[in-house]
């Protein structure tokens, strides 16, 4: 009986262990990071618009974001952006703008200025929240939103996503959103492509394989 009993004891104590302490064997994403392998690039795609649907959203190109000491690689996109833009206006493209919480609309950077009235919102990563931006695409009949911008991961990410998931398709021109690192860019990426609700509405791009 003793000898039954101190094994019963055992047993339980074991069970008790094995209880307390299942996290010690779980692996976190955490854990696994250096033995993750980076996914294949996710396919760019030639994509065609119908002008009169189409809004271009230039988001947060301004003085608060885009600087040389803040984020270069919104700088170097500027110029392919100004070039963009351009074409996007001789089609008659609605051009909307942001900026951010702590500005106005006068901070956007001269190259990609708006003009004659384009409507903007002010906001913070998602442009969709406490705006009319919803209002301004659906009073100009716009199906499809190209998406520029930066951050990569505010602005365009959260803007791209809750267009997508309020039903209008999303383009995102790679060479025009922006961050401070490429890795945030690729991980944006990598959402367009993949992420649930989204990437069925979602195409990643050039400029240069957007047409009219």
């Amino acid at each position: 009986m003793k000898l039954n009993f101190g094994i019963a004891v055992g047993a339980a104590l074991a069970a008790i262990v094995a209880v307390a302490t299942p996290a010690s064997a779980q692996q976190t994403i955490i854990d696994e990071w250096a033995t993750i392998k980076t996914p294949s690039a996710p396919e760019l795609k030639p994509v065609t618009v119908d002008p009169k649907t189409t809004a271009l959203l230039l988001l947060d190109f301004v003085t608060q974001t885009c600087t040389m000491q803040h984020r270069p690689r919104c700088v170097a996109s500027l110029p392919a952006t100004k070039k963009f833009l351009a074409e996007a206006r001789g089609h008659h493209v609605l051009v909307v703008y942001s900026y951010v919480n702590s500005g106005t609309l006068a901070d956007t950077l001269p190259d990609v200025a708006p003009k004659g009235g384009e409507p903007a919102v002010q906001s913070g990563p998602d442009k969709f929240l406490n705006t009319d931006l919803e209002k301004i695409l659906k009073d100009h009949g716009i199906k499809t939103v190209i998406v520029t911008g930066t951050a990569a991961h505010g602005a365009v990410l959260h803007t791209g996503d809750e267009a997508a998931l309020r039903g209008f398709n999303v383009i995102v021109p790679v060479d025009g959103m922006s961050a401070e690192d490429p890795y945030i860019e690729q991980y944006v990426a990598y959402n367009f492509a993949h992420a649930p609700g989204v990437s069925a509405r979602s195409a990643l791009t050039r400029y240069s394989m957007i047409k009219f």
